[in-house]
């Protein structure tokens, strides 16, 4: 049988031909003409008031923590079940993470333990939106306006899904997107800002080009620029920019194709869930998800383990996800704990990520990849 490998990142054909392109028009740096063409592509699919590509989801987080102002001893409201450049980019401003436990169906953030979590010292809130289906951002909203709190949509894993009907990293003050290898639409590294509150777009364009008002320069509102307020570089260069275009101009198939796998994943393993070996994903009736990830949860860590190894004997590489951050070195040093994470700490311990990647089964057989999965699962969990 030949190796199932986690993830293999998909190339639709174009994309070393539009890097020749950036090449040949002389502009290697940042934000030429295939940075524009990805920022209008996302403020046409998300609606947003201004899209900034970065050179990663976690830069778009640090731009997103200086544009809410954070300063040290605020407190920002997020899962501990997150990777951790979600709490870094507040911790980096002197904030407290705090960590609320997340819902046992959708995995998200628990929207009914955020307001017992705010003090006179909490500043905004950031929802993670795992595997890519939404949180109940209608619920969120309404806490925030309550508390006059800003939210940070952390939806790396979300491009191409809705919560209602809006896209995720559209609805809060602003939102953070991913374009990691791992992801759906990928350009090696790279990440978006949204941009929802209008009143945050001047200051954004400043801090991502290292504090400058260079981009009011080119547009000739300022005779030169200069070093106006703190930033950094954040933009990516434009050969990343170029291999992303070719990535969103077949989105659409992208995201069809991964929801056809996630589909048969889904059917596969639905005897299995009525028998009590596992349990898949829930999706909110709210959402419509992107088929980012396909992770199923099993009854216990010893579960887990022997699973991995059952699918590794038949080359089918799968992995668990985030240890949480509340139990790490630095979140525990930084980081406060709301209430009991219990449904987090079991999550962590039972979660276990599936091959999804385009081109899964081609060459193989979707017959023989099913038969290696089921037999792992069949064989290894009582």
């Amino acid at each position: 049988m030949a190796t199932i490998p986690f993830n293999k990142p998909y190339m639709t054909g174009k994309e070393l031909w539009y890097i020749a392109q950036a090449h040949a028009n002389g502009h290697l740096a940042g934000d030429g003409n295939f940075t524009k063409q990805c920022q209008t592509w996302l403020e046409a699919r998300t609606g947003t008031q201004k899209a900034l590509l970065t050179h990663s989801c976690t830069a778009a987080l640090e731009m997103a923590a200086i544009l809410a102002d954070i300063q040290p001893g605020d407190e920002v409201i997020l899962p501990s079940y997150t990777f951790v450049s979600t709490a870094n980019a507040f911790v980096l401003r002197g904030a407290t993470p705090v960590f609320v436990d997340i819902r046992p169906d959708t995995l998200n953030l628990d929207e009914t333990q955020i307001e017992a979590a705010i003090t006179e010292r909490t500043k905004a809130i950031v929802p993670v939106h795992y595997a890519g289906v939404g949180c109940d951002m209608d619920a969120i909203m309404a806490i925030a306006r309550r508390h006059q709190l800003i939210v940070i949509e952390d939806a790396a894993q979300g491009i191409m899904s809705t919560y209602k009907g809006r896209p995720l990293g559209s609805i809060g003050h602003m939102g953070t997107l991913s374009f990691h290898e791992t992801k759906n639409i990928i350009s090696g590294e790279g990440g978006a800002l949204l941009i929802n509150d209008p009143e945050f777009i001047q200051r954004a364009e400043v801090i991502r080009e290292k504090g400058t008002n260079r981009s009011q320069f080119f547009r000739g509102q300022v005779d030169k620029y200069t070093w106006v307020d703190i930033g950094s570089s954040y933009l990516p260069g434009e050969l990343i920019a170029a291999f992303l275009w070719a990535q969103m101009e077949e989105a659409d198939t992208i995201t069809r194709r991964r929801l056809a796998l996630w589909s048969v994943y889904h059917q596969w393993l639905e005897a299995l869930e009525k028998t009590g070996k596992l349990r898949h994903p829930i999706i909110s009736k709210e959402c419509v998800h992107n088929a980012h990830m396909y992770y199923i949860l099993l009854p216990s860590l010893e579960a887990r383990t022997a699973l991995i190894a059952a699918l590794k004997r038949n080359d089918i590489h799968s992995v668990f996800h985030y240890v949480p951050l509340h139990s790490a070195p630095i979140g525990l040093q930084c980081g406060r704990v709301h209430g009991e994470l219990t449904v987090t700490d079991s999550i962590a311990d039972r979660l276990l990520r599936l091959p999804l990647w385009l081109g899964l089964g081609l060459g193989l057989g979707l017959e023989e990849w099913q038969a290696g999965v089921i037999q792992a699962i069949s064989s290894s969990i009582d």
